[in-house]
């Protein structure tokens, strides 16, 4: 049963299941992260609402940084459909 199914996926199916893999896998750390640097700021805010315009500054450069992990999988998905 399992060598039908190992036989049945062609080079096409194979490269669909690698991008949709490396996407899925490659967007998890930066969802984890930007949703754990909003939390953290949020709280700091609350702790000194003063301070406003700096956190808000610094969380969003920080979240630049972490979407731009999500990015580089994203690309690495479409080299894998197209170029591979």
């Amino acid at each position: 049963m399992d060598l039908v199914l190992l036989q049945a996926i062609t080079s096409e199916g194979a490269k669909f299941l690698a991008a949709a893999i490396a996407i899925g896998v490659g967007v998890i750390g930066p969802g984890i992260g930007i949703g754990l640097l909003g939390a953290a700021a949020m709280s700091a805010i609350g702790r000194n609402p003063e301070a406003t315009g700096s956190i808000t500054t610094n969380m969003i450069l920080a979240i630049a940084f972490a979407e731009a992990l999500g990015i580089y999988s994203l690309i690495v998905a479409v080299i894998l459909l197209f170029v591979v």
